[in-house]
This record gives C-alpha cells, structure tokens and sequence, in this order.
C-alpha cells in the first residue's frame, strides 16, 4: 500500500462521514458550514475537504450555489424491487475478480456508521478501502466497514484474494444472510478516476450496502464505485400471481408505461452483475 495515498483515502473518507452526518441531520434546502468552517472543524486541508464535497454533489446529496454557499439536496425519489420472498438473488459478476488494498486500519465506528452497524460510535471498526479489478483491469473502489469485534485477525490476504464472504463464514464463523442495496448514477472525482483509469467525471454507479447476518446482526456497512463504461446490472421482471396488494394511488412502477398492468400484479425481481469487455 502507498502510504500516503492510503492517508489520504482515509482523512478523505472520515470527511466524507462527517458531512453525510451533518447531511441526515438537516432538511431539503438547509445550508451546510462553508468549506472553510469544515476544514478547521474536521481537521483536514482544503483539498481533501474539497474532494469529499464534490463526491456528494456528484451524487446529488448537495447542491452547491456560487455566491451562496452549500445545501442540502432535493429528497431522490426511491424505486424497490422484492421478490415474493423480500430477497434478491445475485449471482457472481463475471470475470475474474481479485483486489489491491489502499488501506487497511482499526478506527472508531464514528456517529454514521455506528447507527448503521447498530454500535457505539467508539467502538470499533476494521476499515478497508480496496481497488477491486477484473481480469487484472480496475473496475471498483470499495469501502468496506466491517465490526471488529466479529473478524478479530481477518488479514490483507483475505482482503485480497478470494471471496470475503468465505473467508468471514469459514475463517471468522460469520455467516451473511441477506443485505439491502442502492444504486445510484454518479461521476467519478479526479482521485477516483486515477485509480479507475478513466477520464474525470466520467460516468460511475453508486453502490450502499448493508449487509447482515443470519441473527439480523448488521456485520458489515459498504459504499462502491464502480465504473459505468464497464459494468452494469441487469434486473429479471416478472409478473406473479395476483395478489392482494394495495393499489398506490396514481403510482406506476418506473420504466414501465402506466396503465399496463391494470391489476396492479406485484413485480419481482432478480439482479445480476454483468462486466462489459473494453474495446
């Protein structure tokens, strides 16, 4: 790992947190402190400050306004798609898939991510932050937030090679049994896209998870970029069996013309990831 990018990661990181904090704790259209007043609260220089911000304007969780300052976005409108049974099947990407860690440290969990795992905000947490590639190409960055207390030694080399949810179920006797996701459409900042190897601002898709084991024990909270010219995600839909679900009054789903399915069937859905081979 470079020591100095991985430092940078992290204060980056923490930043960004600490700002989404602020973010959860307002309304639409309320100000945030200007990027001189956080840097001196947070602790960290300009750029850095800086890069965490234009990462969630990019995302659409603020807004900037030249004269004015920062504020908190609109509310996105959210589309969730069940199958029967509340759970989604996702097979494994294609490719061969394998990471290079950027950092690899013990810290607090912090106010946002201890709500999020359901801990103190002192305790603690292993953080990651790994560049995912397929077939040797760099294709993510993700940040991963695991409970230390579940995964007492995991090791680079698990963080590495194979799949981590194998080494947690038979290394660590942790067994993940279901997660909830959300994917959003973003651009990838400077810092991003050089590890990426793409141009700045280049289209990216957004992904939060967290994931829980089969007590309902959230074990691990993760946040990924990945880039939009070499993966996306197709989603199965099916028409079940009528049901009695309650009709939303002037609803439609998304993507699906009003109108077409008039009794209103509930829409199941599988999803997959599907790697894009370069040019």
């Amino acid at each position: 790992m470079d020591a100095d990018a991985s430092g940078t990661v992290l204060k980056r990181e923490r930043a960004r947190d600490a700002i989404l904090e602020m973010i959860e704790s307002r309304r639409p259209g309320d100000a945030i402190p200007s990027e001189r007043s956080l840097c001196a609260t947070l602790g960290v220089s300009r750029p850095t400050l800086r890069a965490a911000v234009d990462e969630l304007v990019a995302t659409g969780l603020l807004v900037r306004e030249h004269g004015r300052g920062m504020f908190v976005a609109p509310a996105k409108i959210t589309q969730e798609l069940n199958s029967a049974d509340l759970a989604l099947s996702v097979p494994q990407a294609a490719g061969a898939w394998s990471s290079r860690l950027i950092e690899f440290t013990t810290l607090q969990a912090g106010a946002r991510v201890g709500r999020k795992l359901r801990m103190s905000p002192a305790a603690e947490i292993v953080y990651v932050a790994r560049l995912r590639l397929v077939d040797g190409a760099p294709m993510a960055i993700e940040h991963l937030h695991i409970r230390a207390e579940l995964v007492p030694g995991l090791s680079a080399e698990e963080l590495e090679s194979g799949d981590l949810y194998e080494h947690l179920r038979e290394r660590h006797d942790v067994h993940v049994h279901e997660a909830v996701q959300a994917i959003e459409p973003t651009v990838v900042t400077r810092a991003e896209a050089s590890l990426l190897d793409v141009p700045e601002l280049s289209p990216a898709l957004l992904f939060e998870r967290l994931t829980s084991d089969t007590t309902g024990r959230p074990v691990e909270y993760v946040h990924s970029l990945y880039r939009g010219d070499r993966y996306r995600i197709v989603s199965r839909l099916a028409l079940g069996p009528a049901a009695a679900v309650e009709p939303v009054e002037g609803g439609h789903h998304p993507g699906i013309p009003p109108g077409d399915f008039a009794q209103r069937e509930p829409i199941t859905s599988s999803t997959r990831g599907d790697i894009q081979s370069g040019d």
